[in-house]
């Protein structure tokens, strides 16, 4: 059995964000919020906050992604993150890292 068969394909991304008219982390949690609702609703994605929950103007976001083919779990990420790009004006991506592992049976 070759790779591919009865895989299956983890797409993992760590977005940080820079929200420069944050001025307090109640800003930062209503932006946050309301962005990863926005990327679990359109994108189906997992979505969560895990760094740098301390810092105002900061914001690290993982994001992962399950399918049966590892080409489709990379395209949906790629798609969260231009989602965010060009949605979100209140936002900079200053930093994307995408990796994807492959469980097979």
């Amino acid at each position: 059995m070759g790779i591919g068969e009865n895989a299956m394909y983890v797409s993992m991304c760590r977005v940080t964000l820079r929200i420069p008219l944050s001025a307090s982390l109640k800003d930062k949690r209503q932006v946050v919020r309301s962005l990863l609702a926005k990327l679990r609703n359109e994108f189906a994605v997992s979505a969560a906050e895990v760094d740098r929950q301390d810092m105002w103007q900061i914001a690290v976001l993982g994001l992962a992604y399950v399918s049966g083919e590892r080409g489709h779990a990379q395209e949906v990420l790629d798609h969260a993150v231009r989602y965010i790009e060009e949605s979100r004006p209140d936002v900079e991506i200053t930093d994307v890292v995408m990796d994807t592992a492959t469980m097979e049976e």
